[in-house]
C-alpha cells in the first residue's frame, strides 16, 4: 500500500451524546484506560497512509484541552456545528483551504470521515477500505449486511410490516470520499435543507452511488451506556490476542 496516495482523516467530535445521560459528552467518557475519543484517534494517529487529522470540537468544549494526546501526524482542531454534517463540513472547508498550498495534483485528497464515538475500529478494516477504494471513481464506506429481521413501525409503535433484509446494510465509518466532491455535496445538501445523517447520504443526494465495503460488526458506535461495556470487552479481547 506504500505506492498509494496519503489520505486525510476528519473526526466530528462536537456532539453531546444526550442518550448517554452522562456528565460529559460521550466521546470523553472513560474506556479501558483512555477516553472514547482517544481510542478513536489512535487508529489513525500512526497509520502510514494518514497525512493528517482534522477534528471538529464544540466551541464550549471543556474537555478537549485536558486530553494528553500524541499523534505522529498533524492534528488540527476546528469549531464544530450543531449537527454532525456541519461539523464535517467545517473540517472539509478548513482542509480545502489548507490544500491550496499543495501541488495541484495533491489538492483533492481522499478523506476518511470517522465517528468520534467508534473506538473499536479494526486496523484491517482501514486497510481494506483504502485498498478497495483507492482507484474508485466515487468512494464508499464500511458497512455490514443486515442479519436481523427488520420491522417498520406505525405511529403507534406497532409493526406495520416486515422489511425484506436482502440488500440492506448497516452503515459504519470510516466513509471515504474525495475532498472536493464531498465538500460540494455537503454544501449543496445543507443549503437545500436536506437531512444528512452521514457522508454517503450527501453523496447519494448529489447523484453518486458509493461502494459498500464489508467491515466487522464490532465497529460499534457508543450511543447508550451498555455500549461502553461491550466496547471495553472488544478492546480487551483484541489486546489479549496481540
Amino acid at each position: 500500500m506504500t505506492d498509494m496516495q496519503p489520505v486525510w482523516v476528519v473526526i466530528p467530535a462536537a456532539g453531546v451524546g444526550a442518550r448517554m445521560a452522562a456528565d460529559r459528552p460521550k466521546q470523553y467518557l472513560p474506556l479501558a484506560g483512555r477516553s472514547v475519543l482517544e481510542h478513536s484517534l489512535s487508529h489513525f494517529s500512526r497509520h502510514p497512509r494518514v497525512r493528517g487529522i482534522v477534528l471538529s470540537v464544540a466551541l464550549e468544549d471543556a474537555y478537549w484541552a485536558d486530553l494528553d494526546l500524541y499523534t505522529e501526524v498533524p492534528l488540527h482542531c476546528v469549531p464544530g456545528g450543531k449537527e454532525r454534517a456541519q461539523s464535517v463540513l467545517n473540517a472539509l472547508q478548513f482542509l480545502h483551504a489548507l490544500m491550496q498550498t499543495e501541488p495541484p495534483e495533491a489538492q483533492d485528497p481522499w478523506v476518511l470521515v470517522h465517528d468520534a464515538a467508534r473506538p473499536c475500529l479494526r486496523a484491517e478494516d482501514i486497510d481494506t477500505l483504502l485498498l478497495e477504494l483507492h482507484d474508485d471513481p466515487v468512494g464508499g464506506l464500511l458497512a455490514i449486511p443486515v442479519r436481523d429481521t427488520m420491522k417498520r413501525a406505525d405511529a403507534g409503535s406497532r409493526v406495520a410490516h416486515t422489511v425484506p433484509r436482502a440488500g440492506l446494510w448497516h452503515a459504519l465509518t470510516p466513509q471515504m470520499f474525495r475532498l472536493g466532491c464531498l465538500k460540494r455535496s455537503l454544501e449543496d445538501a445543507l443549503a437545500q435543507g436536506q437531512q444528512v445523517t452521514d457522508e454517503s447520504s450527501a453523496m447519494e443526494l448529489a447523484g453518486f452511488a458509493p461502494r459498500l465495503i464489508e467491515g466487522h460488526a464490532d465497529n460499534i458506535k457508543i450511543t447508550r451506556p451498555e455500549d461502553l461495556v461491550l466496547a471495553e470487552f472488544f478492546l480487551q479481547q483484541r489486546e489479549a490476542t496481540r
